[in-house]
């Protein structure tokens, strides 16, 4: 089981993260347009670098919905690899089956 503070921690992320999301689009859509002036595209930078740190999308990090693990993270179960298979083994979950040939 992960800390508690860690898991934590990245869940106030993900609140920032949706917080601002509409607000970093924008700005980072009017930085990288080449049609726009280098002034207005360095303007948005400035204001993208005053928002909160946590606010970008980018320091989430993928956690296992059981443990909190960091590593070795299934997206398409939102596990680890060590619940996936303790609870695999046990049978909860539908459509997995242990290989054998």
């Amino acid at each position: 089981m992960a800390k508690l503070s860690s898991i934590n921690k990245n869940e106030r992320r993900k609140r920032l993260a949706k917080k601002y999301a509409g607000k970093f689009a924008r700005l980072k859509a009017i930085a990288n347009d080449q049609n726009l002036s280098d002034e207005e595209r360095f303007l948005a930078r400035l204001k993208l670098a005053e928002l909160p740190r946590n606010a970008n999308p980018t320091r989430i990090r993928n956690r296992c919905e059981v443990t909190g693990r960091p590593r070795a993270y299934y997206r398409k179960f939102r596990m680890s690899r060590v619940s996936l298979r303790e609870l695999a083994n046990q049978g909860l979950i539908p459509g997995v089956v242990k290989s054998s040939w």
